[in-house]
């Protein structure tokens, strides 16, 4: 695998070091998914679990695409692979679903969040608001959800990985 992957400095400032482990655990995945064929890549964790990797990048490009674009800025985004009626859909591929078409839209998503977060402070509120509590939430926040989103996910792809050809480490 060849996926660089950077750790931010160990002195950077608050929002280079958030935004430095955002990436470093995007980087994590897309490293986990190198190197395999498509089939590699649908194949689910342990059956009767639907957990690919190729629904790992699907779930994130909704993830990213969730958080950034609806919550953030509130650009009205709908999900791009779940539906009311699949509420689980980014891990149900067809045969008609590619690799390269759910690692464009990720990293499509992943440039929008990029963009839509660069003109804002950490401090800055959200648009949209938690169903919970009906408040905003910090780009912080939302940048530390993602991190923490990220890292769960990596841990199923370790394993994921793993069963499929042996491959373990960062």
């Amino acid at each position: 695998m060849t996926t660089p992957r950077t750790e931010p400095a160990q002195n950077a400032d608050e929002r280079t070091m958030l935004e430095g482990w955002l990436d470093h655990h995007r980087q994590t995945l897309a490293h986990k998914c190198e190197g395999l064929t498509d089939a590699q890549l649908r194949t689910a964790s342990v059956p009767p679990s639907d957990l690919s990797l190729m629904g790992l990048v699907r779930h994130m490009a909704d993830v990213e695409r969730s958080w950034f674009r609806r919550v953030l800025v509130g650009d009205g985004a709908g999900p791009l692979y779940y539906s009311d009626a699949d509420p689980d859909g980014e891990f149900h591929l067809t045969d008609e679903d590619t690799w390269a078409q759910a690692y464009a839209t990720w990293q499509g998503e992943i440039e929008v969040a990029r963009r839509y977060a660069a003109g804002l402070a950490l401090d800055d509120l959200s648009r949209g608001t938690s169903k919970f509590t009906d408040e905003p939430f910090s780009l912080r926040w939302i940048y530390t959800h993602m991190i923490e989103e990220y890292a769960r996910h990596n841990g199923h792809a370790d394993l994921i990985r793993e069963r499929i050809d042996g491959s373990t480490g960062d």
